[in-house]
């Protein structure tokens, strides 16, 4: 017997189209044109490959389950992330106005979001959508979707191949307009902590922010604490970055968790924040308000990716052919106590 992958490259052969192209129209998702969908949908049909015809149906019903799929960090559940926990209660109160049954499950992951396990009973119970929260879709997870008719929606997550709906925040503009803040305030040594080359990609997306700012603004000179933030903190790391290179007199950090981790490393090294290191964070969670300083950082308005996710999941229901979306949260920078102005001749410390 042919095996189901066997049988889509058929489908792709015959077709004359990429075997993606053919698990984009049986699984009735959106980028592909209507008379390509009808010719792979006709071929399928002919070869004998089992279309669901009663999920796509379906769609055009009201949403009345959807699943919740949220990573789950080895030391944190995530109804404790400060992060993640505002989105849940985006989403939660999203599918509580709308009468919508939430079903929870927590992923585990592994430093860098990728599921440590692949279960199909994520998949059990055929709920009408499916939201997946903070975690990077590999290859082996697309295969077990391949599985599912239904709409996914990525919410602060990402995949290996973009054939989902998500919901993100806009990393890269957002943490090029802290640096510009810095830098308007004075600052021209300007530090980042956290975010090594290959890390998650809205982390990933931090960092450049921070290099593209500084390269735009004239600055040649970057320091850079690698580290992973699934692994650490950054305490240590910022300790370091500092003692080598004194003369830096604002950090960038890549959430409100490393700040404050930053400002707690500054102060034991004698480093008063704002008055000899400013610091801005991002996510403006609950830490922010908690640090000493306050932190000045980028809020991402979390409830409202929650929400919006629940609203991309039923928008694409009524519309399967669409074009594939994303919404893009966008930060704005709330100042607090941690970022000082500073005349040139106060800044530089020299190495």
């Amino acid at each position: 017997m042919m095996t189901k992958r066997v049988k889509i490259a058929e489908i792709a052969h015959r077709c004359g189209v990429s075997v993606s192209t053919v698990s984009l129209v049986l699984n009735n998702r959106p980028g592909v044109a209507q008379k390509t969908r009808e010719r792979v949908l006709a071929v399928a049909a002919e070869l004998g490959y089992p279309i669901n015809s009663s999920s796509l149906k379906d769609r055009e019903s009201p949403l009345s389950t959807l699943r919740m799929l949220v990573k789950l960090d080895p030391d944190l559940a995530p109804q404790a992330n400060p992060f993640y926990s505002k989105v849940i209660l985006g989403i939660e109160e999203a599918c509580r106005h709308k009468g919508i049954n939430l079903l929870f499950a927590s992923l585990p992951v592994d430093e860098n979001n990728q599921p440590l396990e692949i279960s199909s009973q994520w998949l059990s119970g055929n709920p009408d959508g499916l939201l997946l929260v903070g975690v990077f879709v590999n290859a082996a997870f697309m295969e077990l979707l391949a599985q599912y008719t239904g709409p996914v929606v990525l919410v602060d997550s990402y995949a290996v191949r973009e054939e989902f709906d998500a919901v993100l925040s806009d990393n890269f503009r957002a943490a090029y307009q802290a640096v510009e803040f810095l830098l308007n305030c004075g600052h021209q040594h300007i530090g980042l902590i956290g975010g090594e080359e290959r890390c998650y990609p809205s982390l990933r997306d931090r960092r450049n922010g921070y290099l593209r700012a500084l390269k735009e603004h004239g600055i040649s000179h970057t320091y850079i604490a690698n580290f992973n933030i699934s692994r650490s903190r950054g305490y240590d790391e910022t300790i370091a970055l500092l003692k080598a290179h004194p003369q830096i007199s604002a950090l960038f950090c890549l959430n409100d968790e490393v700040a404050n981790a930053a400002v707690r490393a500054a102060q034991s090294l004698g480093r008063r924040v704002p008055e000899d290191l400013s610091v801005v964070g991002y996510d403006d969670t609950y830490i922010a308000t908690h640090t000493h300083p306050t932190l000045t950082t980028l809020h991402v308005d979390t409830l409202a990716m929650g929400r919006a996710a629940v609203e991309l999941v039923e928008l694409r229901r009524q519309y399967p052919d669409a074009a594939r979306m994303t919404l893009l949260i966008h930060p704005f920078l709330v100042e607090r106590e941690s970022v000082t102005t500073i005349t040139m001749h106060k800044e530089m410390i020299k190495p």
